[in-house]
């Protein structure tokens, strides 16, 4: 199993201000679970830590969902940007041949290479 990484501090607790009673619940036993399906070995002392990250996880995902999205446009990017086009031109040099000449077998431009499946 892979180790947990060691996070400074409290995983959320400058980034996200939350509520501090998360209105879901996860227990030690639930942060086992979760560590036993990701693979992760989580050290006992720090179960009770995880969970009350993990619920503060959940409590973001709550509030997130809870946003008043009306008249809200979808957006690719948070900064309005132009494209800045360019003149379509060749820039690089064709090398092919060159590089056709590092391998032992060529044809018609291709490299040949040995068949591994039958």
């Amino acid at each position: 199993m892979a180790e947990l990484p060691q996070l400074p501090g409290k995983l959320l607790s400058s980034a996200f201000p939350v509520d501090p009673v998360p209105s879901m619940a996860i227990d030690t036993a639930g942060v086992r679970h979760i560590a036993r399906l990701a693979r992760l070995a989580v050290p006992e002392g720090q179960e009770t830590g995880l969970a009350a990250d993990l619920a503060r996880v959940l409590e973001l995902a709550e509030r997130l969902q809870a946003a008043p999205l009306d008249g809200v446009e979808p957006m690719a990017h948070p900064h309005a940007r132009a494209v800045a086009w360019r003149a379509d031109e060749v820039t690089a040099a064709d090398r092919s041949g060159a590089l056709l000449a590092l391998t032992p077998h060529t044809r018609g431009g291709l490299y040949l290479v040995p068949k591994v499946i039958e």
